[in-house]
């Protein structure tokens, strides 16, 4: 039954919303979509890959390093050198040791840049070691 003395005094009653599970379940959806997204380092420069009617994709969560043609070396993004890659490819393989190394080099790149980047992943105890190309129909 309706409270007359309360309707005539005007006396409401307030509700209050309770926000604290919202907040909660928009930080749990948060988390999950962090965990959830696989990010895709890239070695931070453009380079003309070869082409070879044999090239196989790998996975997406590889170890990226970038030769350019004129000899410089990337490691996500950042231009690094000769001596410094087996530092980063040891210090990426301790977060994840499973993870593969691909050498992503310009086709007009120097061998003995690319063979120096490659002898520094083995010193490194990298275990899965490839060279990037592109397919022959030019799909990569």
């Amino acid at each position: 039954m309706i409270s007359v003395r309360r309707s005539i005094r005007g006396i409401r009653r307030t509700t209050d919303i309770n926000i604290s599970p919202l907040i909660d379940l928009v930080f749990l959806l948060l988390i999950f979509f962090i965990v959830t997204t696989s990010f895709v380092k890239e070695t931070g420069v453009d380079v003309q890959r070869p082409v070879a009617s044999t090239a196989v994709s790998k996975e997406k969560s590889a170890i990226l390093i970038g030769v350019t043609d004129d000899g410089r070396i990337f490691f996500d993004k950042k231009q690094i050198d000769i001596r410094s890659v087996r530092a980063h490819v040891e210090r990426s393989l301790a977060e994840n040791p499973e993870t593969g190394v691909v050498i992503v080099a310009d086709k007009k790149s120097h061998t003995g840049t690319v063979i120096k980047v490659l002898d520094q992943c083995r010193l490194a105890m990298a275990k899965k070691i490839s060279i990037a190309a592109s397919r022959e129909g030019g799909n990569e």
